[in-house]
């Protein structure tokens, strides 16, 4: 049976320690390829944050709303940006998408929080500081939303 494809509408998840440190996760369909928890909507009328606590606790195992990782951990950045779908993607969505609206969360997570990765999807995970795992990430609004969390979080707790 075929998949239905893809809203291109999806969240993109820093997830990251009280210390900055952030896990990046390598692509298991592109070796070398590093980034944050990502992906799609499931149905159209799916919240973002619903969107982004399924694919936390998919990709990496981490359930939001655990003991360890409560509801509020997540947040919101109320921020989206749109960008072209990389041409090998573009399979996976209706004839003639070629663009997706990304909207950004970070989860603060406790340290050395154990992972378990979808090994479907990806095959390792590292803990880095913060710019070391932006330099990693082969995404440019990747990169950008690690680069923008210290500020995304001080504006949070003002």
């Amino acid at each position: 049976m075929l998949k239905p494809p893809k809203i291109p509408e999806s969240v993109l998840v820093v997830i990251h320690t009280p210390e900055l440190d952030v896990l990046i996760i390598e692509r298991a369909d592109h070796k070398g390829f590093w980034q944050s928890v990502t992906g799609s909507k499931d149905h159209i009328d799916e919240p973002f944050a619903e969107t982004a606590a399924r694919e936390v606790q998919e990709e990496t195992g981490i359930v939001i709303g655990s003991a360890l990782v409560p509801e509020n951990a997540l947040l919101d950045w109320h921020h989206s940006i749109q960008y072209e779908i990389y041409p090998q993607w573009r399979h996976r969505y209706a004839e003639g998408i070629t663009r997706n609206t990304e909207h950004q969360f970070s989860l603060l997570v406790p340290h050395c929080l154990e992972v378990t990765l979808a090994p479907r999807e990806h095959t390792a995970h590292l803990w880095l500081p913060f710019r070391e795992a932006a330099d990693r990430c082969f995404s440019w609004s990747n990169r950008e939303a690690i680069l923008q969390l210290p500020e995304r979080l001080a504006a949070h707790s003002r």
